[in-house]
Formats: structure tokens, sequence, C-alpha cells
């Protein structure tokens, strides 16, 4: 990739069709991904002697990319396959207290609670939150000596709600902050060197595809999270061991079980070149436009927007909460003007992209114009 990459150039090595506005739900790939893949792919069904090593050996270049997006060193960043399996690497290795709300995404819930009834020596507290927001002035309150660690989406997924990093760490002082960042990593210029742990997968805002994500951790988590889940390669014997079970390292790839997929790393980096290139900034104004153009049309037709306005509480996610008896119409509307969307919970999340154009716009509003047809008889 070059160094600099336009946004509109950006924008342009992806083709998702119009309408498509879940992006927080899975992120359709570009070019460069698909470009990635197949120049691997192809070294790989040659099988050239000597070109192997290559396509093998992706870890060094994926901690690079990560490092360069986050600010953590290479060593302190794994590859992972997805965001659960990064968090149940975290939550298994803790010891003590663990606060979070109970309605964060079930990746974050699911863990805490697996691993308390594996291991018996984590304890999830589960926070009272603000309708599922996660603020440092409700945190403040319910925090006790025996909680080590603070777990939190910095994007909720059911709200759009974009988590006060910077308070949240003030706050909760020197016990452990964890953070899923699935909803808005590549696209949020966050500061995640105020995190201890940082969990994210690919397939949603990195548009990456599936198999993808990494591991982030502060040399302080590392020094007191156990890798429970530690497999071969996570050793600092070179190759593989054999005939003996080594020590886990001490670095991030202590949380890894075996070798990763080569081709998931490739494209997975791929996908943070290409954005390191564009500069999160940049995207994250046009998400922003985006997201205030949804929010303009949804006050025009009065369809009731229940997440966060203020830019500074928000990411690439808008919420409708329309009247229960017109979440059906409203459902029916989107699809029949072919607009993507998630539907859950009698809400209705909307979530753009760079990629989102006019044309997108044109079928979001003949969308609500049906919606408003239907409701108004």
């Amino acid at each position: 990739m070059p160094s600099t990459l336009t946004l509109d150039a950006y924008a342009a090595r992806f083709e998702d069709e119009p309408g498509y506005l879940d992006f927080a739900r899975v992120g359709p790939v570009g070019r460069t991904v698909h470009e990635e893949l197949a120049a691997q792919y192809g070294t790989l069904a040659r099988g050239r002697f000597g070109s192997l090593d290559a396509v093998m050996h992706q870890n060094a270049r994926v901690q690079s990319a990560v490092a360069a997006l986050t600010g953590f060193r290479p060593d302190q960043v794994v590859f992972q396959p997805n965001t659960s399996q990064g968090l149940m690497h975290a939550m298994f290795g803790i010891t003590g207290g663990v606060s979070m709300s109970p309605a964060e995404f079930p990746s974050v819930t699911f863990a805490a609670v697996r691993a308390a009834q594996a291991l018996g020596v984590l304890t999830p507290n589960w926070l009272e939150t603000d309708h599922g927001r996660v603020t440092p002035g409700n945190l403040r309150d319910q925090l006790s000596s025996s909680i080590v660690a603070v777990a939190i989406s910095l994007v909720d997924f059911r709200t759009g709600y974009l988590a006060d990093l910077e308070g949240i760490r003030q706050v909760i002082g020197d016990r452990l902050l964890i953070v899923d960042a699935a909803q808005c990593f590549g696209v949020v210029d966050a500061p995640w060197a105020l995190a201890d742990v940082v969990v994210t997968g690919g397939q949603k805002w990195l548009r990456a595809g599936w198999g993808t994500g990494f591991l982030a951790l502060s040399d302080r988590a590392r020094e007191h999270l156990t890798p429970v889940w530690s497999g071969f390669s996570g050793t600092d014997v070179p190759g593989t061991p054999m005939d003996s079970v080594p020590e886990p390292t001490r670095t991030a790839a202590a949380f890894e079980v075996s070798n990763p997929d080569p081709m998931a790393q490739a494209r997975f980096a791929a996908s943070l070149e290409e954005i390191a290139a564009v500069g999160v900034p940049e995207i994250n104004a046009r998400i922003a436009e985006n997201v205030s153009r949804i929010i303009d049309l949804a006050d025009e037709f009065a369809l009731p927007v229940v997440s966060s306005r203020a830019e500074p509480e928000r990411a690439g996610i808008v919420v409708l909460e329309p009247a229960p008896d017109q979440l059906t119409v409203l459902a029916a509307s989107l699809h029949n003007h072919g607009v993507t969307a998630t539907i859950r919970q009698d809400r209705v999340r909307l979530s753009p992209h760079v990629t989102t154009d006019e044309e997108t716009f044109s079928m979001l509003k003949a969308a609500f114009v049906s919606f408003g047809t239907a409701t108004s008889v």
C-alpha cells in the first residue's frame, strides 16, 4: 500500500451495493483484502520451493499493523480469530472481581461467567447503568476494593454510545481496563493506550472478513493475567517445542492456542495497513457526516432516535425506536426499498461507512416515505 491514501481513493476500493447500512454487523470486504487473499492463495496453490515461509509467517506483519493503529508495542499484540476468543483469554486469566454491564454484548458477559464457572477465581460484578451506558459517573459509586478490572465496550452495540475512555480510566484507578473494540476499531480515533486490554474482530468496521482480530495487552495486564489457554506456539522456544512443555512466553503471544491461520492474518494486516494509510480521523469524520445525515432524515419523518446525538458520544451507529405497532411497518419499508439494517428488540440499527453513497441515502429516504405514508393512514 502507498504511504498515504486519500479518503475517496480508499472508498473507491469497495463495491458494496447501495442500500447497505449494516456495518455494525458486518463490513463487506474491498479489493485490497480480495487481492491480498488471492495473492496468498496463489502462492500456496503452487507450493514453489522456498515460498511457503512468506505465506506462513504473518505474525510480525499483523503485530506491526496493530501497533501502528493502537500505540501498543508489537510484542504486546497477538492475533485472535475473533473478539470472543480474545475476551475468553482475558477473562479466564483474571483473579478477582470484574465490573461490567449485564447489557454488554454476550462476548463479554459469557467470557466472564464461563471463567467464573470453570475456575472459580473471577467474580462478575453487574453494574447498574444509565440505560445500558457505562459512564464515569455511574461507575464511580459501584467500585469496591474487590474489583480488580472493569470491562466495557467502547461503543455499545445496542445504543451506539461511545464511552468516555479517559473518564473511565481516571475513575477506576489502577484496576485493569478491558475494552471490547469490535464496534469501533478502525473508525474511532481512541486513546487506546489508556486500556490494559483491547480486543476486536475484523469482520465489522475493519472490513477484513471473519476469522480475524487481535488481543493487545499492556505490560501490567500481561503481568496480572494468567495465560490459561496457552498452546505450543506461545513459548520462547524457537520453532515447535518437542518432548517437553515449556513455560508460556512473557509476551502477549502466550495468549495463543496454536499457529494462527496465515491467510486470515494476511487479510487482517492488509485491511489495517490500508486504514493506516488513510488515517482513522479522516474515516471517522466522513462517517460522522453520514451519521448526521441519517439522524436528520429520521427527524424529518418523526422517527424517534434513541442513540446519542452528540458527536462526542457517538460513533457509526444510529438507533431508531418506532412505536411497537409500527416496527413491522418500518422493517418492511426498509426491506422493500433494499436497505440492509439490523432489527433487534423493537429497534432498528443503521450503521453507515465512508462508502455510503447518495443512492443509499435516497433509498433510505424512500423507505421512510413509505413508512410515513403507511402509518399516517
